[in-house]
């Protein structure tokens, strides 16, 4: 059973990789509003959100498919780790009853972080994989 879950895991959290990049290349007005709300404008350039999508479209299908993990799980951990950070007001405080502005549906950023890191941490028993590296 472990690696069927280490698999459905790695999929979910690369196909989570793949929606977020998506929509920067193709819903530019929503990555551009995501970038200027929650990463103080960083990428807010169309072409640069667009090109930081595509970058992110490919990691995110490397992950699914288990290819190159040694070097594109600690990217997932990256970008995971960006975007707890941006909401880390949510997942300190999800109600709002001491910092303002908080959403409660922000929390599982903390949860998608832990699980990318589980993926690094079990990476050798992942074998349902394209690559064994």
């Amino acid at each position: 059973m472990k690696i069927w879950t280490l698999m459905l895991l790695r999929v979910s959290l690369g196909w989570l990789l793949v929606i977020w990049g998506a929509d920067k290349v193709f819903n530019v007005e929503h990555g551009m509003a995501v970038a200027n709300k929650f990463y103080f404008g960083f990428l807010a350039i169309e072409s640069a959100l667009q090109v930081a999508g595509v970058l992110q479209i490919l990691i995110g299908l490397a992950v699914v498919v288990g290819f190159a993990r040694r070097w594109v799980y600690p990217a997932q951990v990256l970008l995971n780790a960006a975007s707890l950070l941006a909401v880390l007001q949510s997942v300190i405080d999800p109600w709002s009853w001491v910092l303002a502005g908080s959403n409660a549906l922000f929390y599982p950023s903390l949860i998608i972080f832990a699980a990318s890191l589980l993926l690094i941490a079990y990476r050798d028993e992942d074998t349902l994989v394209l690559a064994k590296y």
